[in-house]
């Protein structure tokens, strides 16, 4: 465990991370995939809630930001007739079956069951965003990112104890984050479709 205070760093790598990801939206440099944005938003808010019950402590403040920046960059994105993803039929099966893992994790009592229905809907929601950063790197901005692998790995280590509410969505966030880091920095998916094109 480390001091809780480094939630403030956390914080302020948020704004930072958050601020420049707008600021490229609004530019046009940077096309958010509504359908990810938008159910990461609504995931966050409800294991904010779901964390204050379970008395998670300071570590649950970093997931109502991870709820709300979701919902800024959508906001952003609206009035930019350039700051939207062209949506296709991926994108709308990944969403629809988002939406049932959340009913899922709402209805189900059982608590193992209902923690797998949520990391199901959070990964169905990612996809989306994970493809987007495969073929189109340049329509991400690979700091946001960045920042989400510091935030998360803060926020799981200023835990008093690891518990399955505490560690399980930051961890999901962790490793979202980290690919579609590295596959937007990397620029994994135009140089593996590049190599394939020699090779051909």
């Amino acid at each position: 465990m480390i001091d809780p205070r480094f939630l403030i760093l956390a914080g302020l790598l948020s704004a930072v991370g958050i601020g420049g990801y707008v600021r490229d939206v609004l530019r046009g440099s940077t096309t958010p995939n509504r359908v990810t944005w938008s159910l990461w938003g609504i995931e966050g808010l409800l294991i904010f809630g779901v964390e204050v019950q379970e008395h998670v402590g300071p570590a649950a403040i970093m997931t109502l930001v991870f709820g709300l920046i979701p919902i800024v960059v959508v906001a952003a994105s609206l009035p930019h007739r350039h700051g939207r993803w062209q949506l296709g039929p991926f994108d709308v099966v990944c969403g629809l079956g988002s939406v049932v893992g959340l009913i899922s994790w709402a209805l189900i009592h059982d608590a193992t069951a209902a923690l797998v229905a949520f990391v199901v809907a959070d990964q169905l929601a990612s996809l989306p965003t994970v493809r987007k950063a495969w073929l189109a790197p340049q329509t991400e901005t690979a700091w946001t990112y960045l920042t989400g692998v510091v935030n998360t790995t803060l926020t799981i280590m200023v835990l008093h104890r690891w518990t399955t509410a505490g560690v399980v969505f930051p961890g999901a966030i962790f490793v979202t984050d980290l690919v579609i880091w590295a596959l937007v920095s990397l620029e994994v998916g135009p140089r593996m479709r590049g190599e394939a094109a020699v090779a051909a």
